[in-house]
């Protein structure tokens, strides 16, 4: 018999909560004595696009402005945003993405404010490191200023209505990088913002790092003490990547395959010679990527060393002082396998975990917590500590485990 959609919907709520969907979450944090000490998150999303209407009000290009807000008012349609096909959210687990607008939350708060600190309080997480989701393809656009007035409208946005009311929610803001001049602006204007712990480059893009247009924001960054960070993603328009004909392939490959590129330009260019303070940091790409490229990089370097003017170390030397997100963390049979992996990229010091909640691969603060092979200090460290050091955060656990 069916039920009446009233009736539906107060089922849907019962079952799909945040504290429904992360009880075994909250149990987890329970028994493991998350409570006792900090837990950052420095990867997760919120739908920022749910916020269109308002986000793009603080556009100032006033014909990018209009027509983005014109574009929310055709469903199913977005002439604003590059957009890759919709795999990421119907596939893998069960998505709880559609029924997010069955939350409840409070009329004096924001939504995304609420929603997040659920999910983090079931997690047992202290601080949340917050960036956007379709945005992450924003680098593909085809009109350059298009990415700088979403940034920047974005970037406002985040930081008036989020970040400013909601201590525990951080962020490292969207950097237009396909505009040089842009990027660096968005660094001058944002850089002491509430909440503002540093920059972040979508991955997914065609410009070079090394590329000496970008010294200036190098360097400002470096003097602010703000780290950048390259947020993996894939393009299946790639070349080499449209050759894939599974979405497993292309989010396998793709993750990987940008932030290795990044990262060989930048330390093969002689970046961390030319910026020695500015932390770098590589999200969602997993940790077998690095493993593999500092002994590809390294085996070449020897053979090539005149190729490598700048560099006075090996590369791998220079990318174990960089840090990494833990999500996906890849999880082979044999943990030496991984503990291995873990001892090359200097995993107490520079390995900070990640959730990538509400995503359908996101990671509990157990990946981490679980192994055997590391001491308690060094899950505290990967849990917590490292990102509180990377991101000038207060240690005092604030969380509050349901």
């Amino acid at each position: 018999m069916d039920m009446p959609r009233s009736e539906v919907r107060d089922l849907r709520f019962d079952e799909f909560s945040v504290a429904k969907h992360l009880e075994h979450a909250s149990a987890q944090a329970r028994a493991r004595n998350y409570q006792d000490f900090l837990i950052v998150d420095v990867d997760s999303h919120h739908y920022e696009n749910e916020s269109y209407k308002d986000l793009f009000q603080y556009i100032d290009n006033p014909v990018i402005r209009r027509a983005a807000i014109e574009s929310t008012k055709r469903p199913g349609r977005s002439s604003m945003m590059n957009s890759q096909v919709g795999y990421q959210d119907t596939g893998g687990r069960i998505t709880r993405h559609e029924l997010r607008k069955y939350e409840k939350a409070p009329p004096d708060t924001h939504r995304d404010i609420t929603m997040t600190k659920l999910w983090m309080d079931a997690m047992g997480v202290d601080y949340a490191c917050l960036f956007p989701t379709p945005m992450l393809f924003l680098g593909l656009h085809p009109q350059v200023e298009v990415e700088v007035a979403m940034a920047q409208g974005y970037n406002r946005w985040l930081c008036e209505r989020i970040l400013s009311a909601e201590p525990r929610l951080i962020s490292m803001l969207y950097l237009p990088f396909n505009d040089p001049d842009a990027a660096y602006r968005t660094v001058k204007e944002f850089g002491d913002r509430k909440g503002v712990v540093g920059f972040m480059v979508t991955s997914p893009r065609y410009k070079p790092v090394h590329d000496n247009a970008y010294v200036k924001t190098y360097a400002l960054l470096e003097e602010m003490g703000k780290p950048i960070s390259f947020h993996a993603a894939y393009n299946w328009n790639d070349q080499a990547l449209a050759m894939t004909n599974r979405f497993i392939s292309v989010h396998a490959l793709g993750f990987m395959w940008f932030n290795m590129v990044h990262m060989t330009n930048w330390v093969i260019n002689g970046l961390p010679e030319r910026f020695p303070r500015l932390k770098v940091m590589w999200i969602e790409s997993g940790l077998t990527w690095a493993y593999s490229l500092m002994q590809r990089l390294d085996h070449s370097y020897m053979m090539r060393t005149s190729d490598c003017p700048s560099l006075k170390r090996r590369p791998s030397e220079y990318m174990r002082e960089m840090f990494y997100s833990t999500q996906p963390m890849e999880k082979p049979d044999d943990p030496s396998i991984l503990e291995a992996t873990f001892k090359m990229i200097n995993a107490e010091t520079q390995l900070v975990w990640s959730s990538d909640y509400p995503h359908w691969d996101f990671d509990l603060p157990s990946v981490i917590y679980d192994l055997p092979f590391l001491n308690e200090q060094a899950k505290r460290n990967i849990l917590g500590g490292n990102a509180a050091r990377l991101f000038g955060l207060d240690p005092t656990p604030v969380k509050k485990i349901p």
